[in-house]
C-alpha cells in the first residue's frame, strides 16, 4: 500500500512538473506584447505564455516586492533595473543559455543601467511626449504647455497619463531643470504649474490609443508608439516633441529571482533577441527595439513614422532619464501625492 502511494505520489510529481514545463508567466505593461508573438513562441516551444498586464513601473515594483506573485519575468523600464536588482528581486543571466544576446545592438549593450546587458535583454524603447488632434488646436504642440498650460482649445479635453517619472520630468523640463532635479525653485515652479493646470485636464488615465482614436480625447502626454497607432486610426493625431525637453527611456526584460519556470523564461529571453521577433514586438506596439538586424524585418511605415524616427530638429531635446538619488524620487513622490489628491 505505502509502495502504491508513493508510486502514485511521484506521477503526480511528474505530470506536475510536466505541465509546469509548458508554462510561462510574463508581467508586463498593458497592450503591449504581440499576439502574433506569442502564438509563434508556443507554435516552436510549446510553452503556453500568460501575460498579466500591469499600468505602472510603481505598482510592478509593488507587486514583485510583496511576493507571492508567480510570475517569472517582468519589463521595467531602465530608471527601475537597478532598483529591482538592488531588491535582490532579479537576477544576472546566464548568458550561455542566450545566445542571442549577441543581437543586442552595441547602442543598447553597455548601458549605465545595465553595464553589458548582463540582467536583462531589451523590449522596446521610445519617447515620452505629448498626442494632439491636429483637428482640434493647430498650434505648436512641440512644447510641454499642452498639459502645463493647456491652450484654450484644449481645456477639458486632455488626458495626462498617471506614471510619475515620465510627468513629473517633463515638467521639471519645462520648468528649466533637468530631470531628477534636486533644486527646490525648480521643483516648485513644476509643482506648482502642475497643480494649476490640473482642472483643465479631463483625466489622468491609461487608455490613449483608443481614446485619441475614437476622439473621446483631443489631446494627451503619451508614448510615442501608443501615438502612432493612435494617428494610423485617426489621422488627425500628430505627436509632439517638447522643446522644454522630454524623457526617453527602455523597457528591458528580467529574469525574477523566484521565478518557477526558468528554462522556459531563458527560451522567452533568447527568442525576443531574435532579429524577426524583436521586429514583431515593435510592428505591434510601434516602438523600436534594441536588437541590431530587426530593421529589415520592421513595417515599412514604421520606417520612417515621425513617432518612431525621431525628426533631426527634436533629438537634442531628449534626455535619457537616469535613475533618480533617492532624495530627488522623494521629491518627485511628494510632487505626485498632492497631484494625485
Amino acid at each position: 500500500m505505502k509502495r502504491t502511494v508513493a508510486m502514485i505520489a511521484a506521477l503526480m510529481a511528474t505530470t506536475s512538473m510536466a505541465q509546469a514545463e509548458g508554462v510561462l508567466n510574463l508581467f508586463n505593461w498593458g497592450n503591449y506584447t504581440s499576439p502574433e508573438l506569442l502564438a509563434k513562441f508556443e507554435t516552436e516551444t510549446g510553452i503556453k505564455v500568460t501575460v498579466t498586464d500591469y499600468d505602472s513601473n510603481d505598482a510592478a515594483l509593488a507587486k514583485i516586492e510583496a511576493g507571492g506573485h508567480g510570475f517569472d519575468l517582468v519589463v521595467p523600464t531602465h530608471q527601475y533595473v537597478q532598483i529591482y536588482a538592488e531588491k535582490g528581486l532579479i537576477v544576472p543571466l546566464d548568458m550561455a543559455k542566450v545566445p542571442n544576446h549577441a543581437n543586442i545592438a552595441p547602442e543598447w549593450m553597455n548601458v549605465d543601467w545595465d553595464p553589458g546587458r548582463t540582467l536583462t535583454i531589451p523590449w522596446q524603447w521610445g519617447t515620452t511626449g505629448v498626442a494632439v488632434n491636429t483637428s482640434v488646436y493647430s498650434g505648436d504642440i512641440n512644447t510641454s504647455d499642452i498639459f502645463m498650460n493647456v491652450p484654450e482649445e484644449l481645456k477639458g479635453k486632455i488626458n495626462v497619463v498617471p506614471e510619475m517619472n515620465d510627468v513629473v520630468n517633463l515638467a521639471v523640463m519645462w520648468a528649466g531643470g533637468q530631470p531628477c532635479s534636486e533644486d527646490p525653485e525648480v521643483l516648485k515652479k513644476a509643482r506648482d504649474a502642475l497643480l494649476a493646470a490640473k482642472p483643465d485636464w479631463i483625466s489622468m488615465d491609461y487608455g490613449a490609443t483608443e481614446k485619441l482614436s475614437n476622439n473621446d480625447w483631443a489631446a494627451s502626454v503619451n508614448w510615442n508608439g501608443s501615438t502612432m497607432r493612435a494617428r494610423l486610426a485617426n489621422s488627425p493625431v500628430a505627436y509632439g516633441y517638447p522643446k522644454e525637453g522630454y524623457p526617453v527611456w527602455m523597457d528591458s526584460v528580467a529574469l525574477l529571482k523566484d521565478a518557477q519556470n526558468v528554462d522556459n523564461a531563458y527560451a522567452f529571453l533568447n527568442f525576443i533577441a531574435a532579429p524577426e521577433n524583436a521586429a514583431m514586438i515593435s510592428a505591434f506596439a510601434r516602438y523600436a527595439n534594441g536588437i541590431a538586424g530587426s530593421d529589415a524585418f520592421m513595417p515599412e511605415d514604421m520606417k520612417t513614422a515621425p513617432e518612431v524616427v525621431v525628426p533631426e530638429e527634436h533629438k537634442a531635446a531628449g534626455i535619457f532619464i537616469p535613475t533618480c538619488s533617492p532624495k530627488a524620487q522623494e521629491y518627485m513622490t511628494a510632487i505626485w501625492t498632492e497631484l494625485q489628491k
